[in-house]
C-alpha cells in the first residue's frame, strides 16, 4: 500500500509539474476534467446519482461545469464567472419549481455545493496561473498544501500529544498542525527568496510568500477536515478510486481545493504589477 500511495504520489508530482509549466488551454482541460470528477464524486458521496432520479440535475451540474471552465479560459472578463454560478443556481431552481415534489430542497441545494465547492474552487489554479507573475506564484497553492501536508504528518508522528480533532480525525494533532504551518512558511520563504525574488525586478516579495504560505496551510488544513467531515457524514472511506492508494480526486486535492482560492485573492492583493 505504501509503494502504490509512494508511486502514485511521483506520478502526481510529475503530471502536477508539467501540466502547471504547460498552461492555457492544457491547463483549462486538465482542471476540468478533475472538476467533472470531483462533482461526480461528490454527487455519489451526498446520493444524488441513486436509481437515476436525480439525473436531471447531475445533467445540469455538469453543463454548467463544462460552459463555467468555457468561459474561464475563453473569456477574459471574470465577470461572466459569477454569472454562469447564479445561471446554474437559477437552473436548479426552475427544475425544482416546475417538478414539485419530485425533488427535495436538499437535493438541490446540495447540488448547487457539489458545483461551487470543488469544480468552482478548482478553478482558481488556472486563475492565479493566469495572473501576471503567476508561473511563480501558482506553485505557492501546492507548497501550502501538500508540503504543510507532509511537514503535518511527520511532526505529529514524532511529537503530536494534543489532538486537533479528537471525533472528526483522532491521528491529527495540534502538534502536527503547527508543523505544517512552519514547514510550509519555511518552504515559501526560501522559495520566496531565492526562486521568485531575482524573477521579479523591483519586488521584495519574500514576506509576501512567508504570509501566502502561513495563511494557504491553515486554510488546506481545514479543507481536509472539510472533506473529512463529508465522508464521515455520508459512511465512505474514499471519494473514488481515481488515484491508485489515495482515493478520488477529493482525497488527494481536497486541502488544494480550499488553498487555491485563497492564494488568489491574497496574490491579487499583495503582489505589485
Amino acid at each position: 500500500m505504501f509503494l502504490t500511495r509512494l508511486m502514485s504520489s511521483v506520478v502526481l508530482v510529475v503530471l502536477s509539474l508539467f501540466t502547471i509549466f504547460a498552461g492555457g488551454y492544457f491547463l483549462g482541460a486538465v482542471l476540468l476534467f478533475l472538476a467533472l470528477t470531483a462533482y461526480r464524486e461528490l454527487s455519489k458521496a451526498c446520493k444524488l446519482e441513486e436509481k437515476g432520479k436525480t439525473a436531471l440535475l447531475n445533467i445540469i451540474g455538469y453543463i454548467g461545469i463544462i460552459a463555467y471552465y468555457a468561459l474561464m479560459v475563453f473569456v477574459e472578463n471574470r465577470i461572466y464567472l459569477f454569472l454562469a454560478l447564479i445561471t446554474i443556481l437559477v437552473a436548479f431552481m426552475f427544475v425544482y419549481v416546475f417538478t414539485f415534489p419530485k425533488y427535495k430542497a436538499e437535493q438541490i441545494m446540495c447540488s448547487f455545493f457539489c458545483v461551487a465547492y470543488a469544480p468552482v474552487m478548482l478553478s482558481f489554479i488556472y486563475m492565479v496561473r493566469s495572473l501576471p507573475y503567476g508561473i511563480y506564484t501558482v506553485w505557492m497553492i501546492f507548497i501550502s498544501s501538500w508540503i504543510c501536508d507532509t511537514c503535518a504528518y511527520v511532526v505529529g508522528m514524532l511529537f503530536g500529544k494534543h489532538k486537533l480533532a479528537p471525533i472528526l480525525s483522532p491521528k491529527k494533532s495540534i502538534e502536527g498542525a503547527l508543523g505544517g504551518i512552519a514547514g510550509s512558511a519555511l518552504v515559501g520563504v526560501l522559495y520566496g527568496y531565492f526562486v521568485v525574488e531575482p524573477a521579479i525586478s523591483g519586488q521584495q516579495v519574500t514576506w509576501v510568500f512567508l504570509l501566502i504560505s502561513m495563511v494557504g496551510a491553515v486554510i488546506s488544513q481545514v479543507g481536509d477536515l472539510a472533506a473529512s467531515a463529508i465522508k464521515r457524514n455520508h459512511d465512505i472511506k474514499d471519494y473514488g478510486k481515481l488515484i491508485p492508494g489515495h482515493g478520488g480526486v477529493m482525497d488527494r486535492f481536497d486541502s488544494v481545493i480550499f488553498t487555491a482560492p485563497m492564494i488568489y485573492f491574497l496574490a491579487v492583493l499583495l503582489i505589485r504589477v
